[in-house]
């Protein structure tokens, strides 16, 4: 099955890949299909929640592109910070502005400097359109990420276009940046188990 992963992201269309690779499928993203001259929608992502701008955005692309296809979205939220300051689904919107990855470098040291250090988690939804007549979708505990910390301090610079945060990401566990995690533990962080059991029992289902 060729698979279309509604994100324009290199690095998160790279995670993805590399996290699904034990399936039967062939996963490509946005810029493979801009890349044949097809318009590519713009898509509102005007959801309260992941799951909401998920499905918005995988609706969105098949009835653009009439293939398979699936959208993802996070919200990004703190154990030790107000209500107001919560991130949520607008990681890179603050008060309007879409920030550049260094100016989300920029605002959540801030934020750490404020605060402290930040306890913080990944919640995760994924929507996928198989066709007019099925639809699938989560937004599940095994898809939010571990909890790690993100401190002022980004890890020199080392930089990965799309995941700014990573730098400043440390793992709770080692007190390591995620940039000093073996690999297949970066994996990991990157992309939750949750959407390759999500795969599976959705292709176990279509086999059976």
């Amino acid at each position: 099955m060729k698979l279309l992963y509604g994100t324009g992201n290199p690095a998160k269309l790279s995670a993805m890949q590399s996290r699904l690779s034990k399936l039967d499928i062939e996963l490509i993203g946005l810029n493979d299909v801009k890349a044949k001259g097809i318009l590519i929608p713009d898509v509102p992502e005007n959801g309260k929640t992941p799951l909401e701008n998920a499905r918005q955005k995988a609706q969105a692309y098949y009835q653009a592109f009439r293939m398979p296809v699936f959208s993802c979205d996070s919200g990004l939220y703190f154990d030790n910070v107000p209500d107001e300051i919560q991130p949520g689904v607008h990681v890179r919107t603050v008060n309007g502005n879409y920030l550049s990855d260094e100016q989300m470098i920029e605002y959540y040291g801030g934020l750490t400097r404020q605060y402290g250090d930040l306890v913080a988690r990944y919640k995760n939804a994924v929507c996928f359109v198989m066709d007019e007549a099925h639809t699938y979708e989560a937004m599940e505990p095994s898809m939010e990420s571990e909890p790690f910390i993100l401190t002022a301090v980004p890890h020199g610079p080392v930089r990965k276009k799309g995941f700014p945060l990573d730098s400043m990401s440390i793992a709770v566990e080692t007190h390591q940046y995620f940039y000093d995690l073996p690999a297949e533990r970066l994996e990991r962080v990157a992309v939750e188990d949750g959407f390759l059991l999500f795969f599976e029992k959705i292709l176990g289902d279509v086999g059976a």
